[in-house]
């Protein structure tokens, strides 16, 4: 690529490198064997969520060090640091999971203060793992630089044994974390063994790579390219594809074009584009975290884009993407059959799509889409006009249980069955909940509760899967509902009802439920609700007691718990763009 020249003197980065008073700074950079040219080059970001904490980040390392290739090229100076992850994998089903979506802000929080601190001019963001990927876009549109993320691609999917230990439907089936956590379900009620256990942990996650269905991590994927912070198909590709380090060194040359243009991330996250990605996560099937995530990106520009807008969106959209957990397939069988761009190609013939939406390459999402020549292949993408169901995968409830609202997953649940009533069993953890469900303590036709599990409550907002998980394990998954103040994982099966607001540690109607009440869920009609007159309610809220205890009276979770917002807003922790009174790349 063409070396081009960067005029400084409204960057940064002059802040840093420009000017006999820099000198000092100036001796640090060439410490580490800057030349003088690239002092005085554009400082560009390269922030990474590396760990070794799981897979989902392993690979991101490597790819850090082609888009600094990238950015070399452009005429730019890569300064590479890392932030946190909090793998939901591994947090999963245990007071770890409180720490996933704080892990969110603070990655957001950490990514913004080493930018600012280091007065970089742009950013490159590589995340794999759930919360990161929101995380990494909200420091982009908070900070208003010319940016460009990246994905670090899913894992491989594994593949079962072909030995008889191993039950028929796990042997003929492509594996993912998912089927993990229901092979415990089904270890709990005797139909697998342990052996069979022990072999099916040890192939199920083959390789780097991010949880291989539609889950959160995924979800999160397609949403970077549908609201235009990522290079087009550049989520696709499995982690370790060698096709992935040629995308991230075109991302590194891509964010050097934005700076040069001044083409910065809120040029990019609109309400049109956001419109675009909530469409992307619907016909996907894609993960309820959706619903928490693109109203927290919003929030960051300034943006009124509620859980409601997001299931205004998902409640006229078509789901027609067969992918787990819902349908069939992994994010490497949809990569295969073109990706993102083919989804997008289809929404478009319907008019779904806002086609003059700025992407991370300079042109508008109609000019990337006509650049795209493959169809839909009617296995992995239906066309369109043949979707698998004409509504979203994805429904927003309201009702007299949810005032601020709530969101259910109906992606692979017939519709004869997304209607349910049943006797409430409460529970006030999850940890309640998943012993009961160990001993069978439940009946079938019953809407268990999981509550105080909320951002506030729980605090933390800790996803539900080991609990769902294990009712699809011993066969209840479309038997019985579920309803929590908490979330689920994207890799969540069965019909559960979540982000239910307000928590019940601010005194929502979750809080004041019984043993026994009949609720409602009507995902069709988009209502929840208990059996229960104003009058009752408020006869119970004045004999609530207040929020329950916690064991974190200090430290992080303390202060999330603290400054974190209502579910429906996104559950952020600051005023966000409304109230800022400067914009960093200005200063």
């Amino acid at each position: 690529m063409l070396k081009r020249p960067f005029d400084k003197t409204k960057l940064p980065s002059r802040h840093v490198t420009e000017g006999p008073e820099r000198a000092p700074h100036r001796s640090y950079l060439y410490a580490m064997g800057i030349s003088d040219e690239e002092i005085h080059q554009p400082l560009v970001g390269v922030a990474t969520c590396w760990n070794e904490a799981a897979p989902c980040n392993i690979s991101l390392n490597r790819q850090a060090q082609a888009v600094k290739l990238g950015v070399k090229a452009a005429a730019g100076t890569p300064r590479e640091f890392t932030t946190i992850t909090v793998t939901d994998g591994i947090a999963m089903g245990h007071e770890g999971m409180r720490s996933s979506l704080a892990s969110r802000e603070a990655i957001a929080d950490t990514v913004e203060l080493t930018m600012r601190g280091h007065c970089y001019d742009a950013l490159v963001g590589l995340a794999g793992c759930d919360k990161s990927l929101p995380g990494m876009m909200m420091a982009m549109v908070r900070l208003n630089t010319p940016s460009v993320f990246i994905y670090g691609g899913s894992i491989l999917p594994g593949k079962a044994p072909q030995v008889a230990e191993i039950p028929e439907d796990f042997r003929t089936r492509d594996l993912t974390v998912q089927d993990m956590f229901e092979a415990v379900g089904r270890h709990q009620n005797g139909t697998l063994s342990d052996a069979a256990l022990d072999m099916l942990e040890r192939v199920a996650c083959p390789s780097a790579g991010a949880c291989g269905g539609q889950f959160t991590a995924n979800t999160m994927a397609c949403v970077s390219e549908a609201i235009g912070l990522a290079l087009m198909n550049s989520s696709g590709m499995p982690a370790p594809y060698e096709s992935r380090d040629q995308y991230a060194e075109a991302s590194g040359q891509a964010v050097m074009n934005l700076l040069e243009k001044n083409i910065r991330a809120r040029d990019v996250v609109t309400r049109q584009s956001l419109e675009n990605a909530a469409r992307v996560v619907a016909c996907t099937g894609g993960s309820t975290n959706a619903g928490l995530h693109l109203p927290a990106i919003a929030h960051e520009a300034g943006i009124n884009f509620f859980l409601e807008d997001v299931c205004d969106i998902f409640r006229d959209t078509p789901y027609f993407v067969d992918l787990k957990p819902g349908g069939q397939f992994v994010a490497k069988d949809l990569y295969d059959a073109g990706g993102i761009p083919v989804v997008m190609k289809e929404l478009r013939k319907a008019g779904l799509i806002h086609e003059d939406c700025m992407t991370a390459t300079g042109r508008s999402i109609g000019e990337e889409l006509d650049r795209i020549d493959r169809e839909a292949d009617g296995r992995v993408i239906y066309p369109i006009d043949t979707p698998i169901t004409k509504t979203g995968g994805v429904v927003g409830l309201k009702g007299n249980l949810a005032p601020e609202g709530a969101i259910v997953k109906v992606a692979g649940i017939a519709p004869e069955n997304q209607v349910f009533t049943g006797p409430a069993r409460v529970f006030e953890c999850e940890e309640d909940a998943f012993e009961a469900v160990k001993a069978r303590a439940y009946k079938e036709g019953e809407v268990i509760v999981i509550r105080n599990e909320g951002p506030a409550g729980g605090p933390g907002m800790r996803e539900m899967l080991a609990t769902t998980a294990a009712l699809s394990g011993q066969g209840m998954g479309k038997k019985l509902a579920l309803i929590t103040d908490g979330r689920f994982s994207g890799a969540t099966r069965g019909f559960c009802v979540g982000h239910v607001g307000p928590e019940a540690a601010q005194g929502g109607p979750i809080a004041l439920l019984k043993d026994g009440d009949i609720i409602t869920i009507d995902a069709p009609n988009g209502e929840i609700s208990v059996n229960l007159t104003d009058e009752e309610l408020a006869a119970r809220k004045a004999h609530w007691k207040g929020p329950r205890d916690t064991i974190y009276a200090s430290g992080a979770l303390w202060k999330y718990a603290q400054l974190v917002g209502a579910t429906y807003k996104g559950a952020v922790t600051h005023p966000g763009g409304d109230e800022e009174k400067h914009i960093y790349m200005d200063l």
